[in-house]
């Protein structure tokens, strides 16, 4: 596959918010399907907290009706900007990032993607679609546990864009091509022999493949990302993107790691985190797994995300390798432009200039 530059915009936030009489999470797509973005995704979250430190979690009926939700829309520059100016001018609490990747194109080989040591690859296909009778994510995550990467994670969408049209999912739909998202990180070279297999799924599918540092693999020892400073060359803040890949059957303290991981950063002020529940995937040496019908313990992958300042970052990473002794796979991102809504400051995001070239 072919790589082209492009941007990847993420939007945090509550799943009740609400702008202009209409949810939020319906006007975020909106806007993003106006830009022309490539693909987009929302999800609803299971365990977080927010800039005003509310606890959300889908455990607990009082406290489930708010859930967190993550947009993220990607594709060229200039959409993906357009997206981000569209998002700015809407009055809401959250989180808003830009970040650099690259968009795979089938079907020349992707050679640019051995340029980086460890890296991430996303895929944006139809949750429904389907390879040799098995839904295609289910099939594309065996293919990259055969390439040796160091773990994939299936997430559903509820709403998005695919082949540039808009896809929501409807309770009495068969939601063919509503997004899935599959994300993997390891080696560059063994994703990119895996990003292959992109080219054989149907329904046009979206990969990106972004940088990333994995910090801690399986419970090995814990490998801090580099330093970087607060400021980049052009004067704009810097941040950095935790994500911990784990799953719902691993537990710490009594509890499922993602449930510790968000208890534990709440408690020492981290400003946000976000974890979010999978339907299949894989980490380290462990087989591909899911739920089972019959089965009275869940055992799907989780993916936890904490972004904050490089300085802050140290203390939340400390945090993930302390509940993680066994099992996990911890990575860092670069995340160059960011904007936190509802802190009283700026009135327009700093994404709304864009990244510094």
């Amino acid at each position: 596959m072919s790589a082209a530059a492009g941007l990847k915009l993420s939007v945090f936030f509550g799943e009740r918010d609400v702008a202009d009489g209409r949810f939020l999470a319906e006007r975020i797509i909106a806007e993003g399907e106006r830009a022309g973005v490539a693909g987009a995704i929302l999800m609803r979250g299971v365990e977080g907290f927010g800039i005003k430190h509310r606890r959300r979690t889908d455990r607990l009926l009082t406290l489930s009706e708010d859930l967190p939700v993550v947009a993220i829309a990607v594709g060229g520059a200039e959409p993906v900007e357009e997206a981000a100016a569209r998002i700015g001018r809407i009055d809401f609490d959250g989180l808003v990032t830009l970040e650099r990747l690259r968009l795979l194109t089938p079907p020349a080989e992707a050679e640019s993607a051995k340029q980086e040591e460890d890296a991430k690859l996303s895929v944006y296909l139809g949750r429904g679609r389907r390879v040799d009778g098995e839904p295609a994510y289910r099939w594309l995550i065996s293919r990259l546990r055969e390439a040796g990467v160091e773990g994939g994670t299936v997430l559903l969408g509820v709403d998005g864009i695919l082949s540039g049209s808009r896809r929501r999912a409807g309770f009495f739909s068969r939601n063919v091509d509503v997004p899935a998202l599959v994300v993997s990180v390891g080696r560059a070279d063994r994703l990119a022999a895996a990003a292959a297999a992109v080219a054989e799924l149907p329904g046009a599918p979206v990969a990106t493949l972004e940088r990333v540092h994995v910090c801690k693999r399986d419970g090995g020892p814990m490998t801090p990302p580099p330093a970087v400073p607060e400021r980049d060359r052009g004067g704009m803040s810097i941040w950095q993107k935790l994500t911990l890949y784990s799953s719902e059957q691993v537990h710490v303290g009594g509890r499922p790691v993602h449930v510790e991981a968000v208890r534990r950063l709440r408690a020492a002020s981290a400003d946000g985190a976000t974890a979010l529940r999978g339907v299949w995937g894989f980490d380290g040496r462990h087989a591909p797994h899911g739920d089972r019908l019959g089965s009275l313990r869940r055992r799907v992958p989780t993916l936890t995300v904490v972004i904050d300042s490089p300085a802050r970052t140290r203390d939340w990473l400390a945090i993930l390798d302390e509940i993680t002794p066994d099992r996990g796979l911890i990575t860092s991102e670069i995340v160059p432009a960011l904007h936190a809504r509802g802190h009283g400051g700026d009135e327009a995001p700093p994404v709304l200039a864009g990244l510094p070239r």
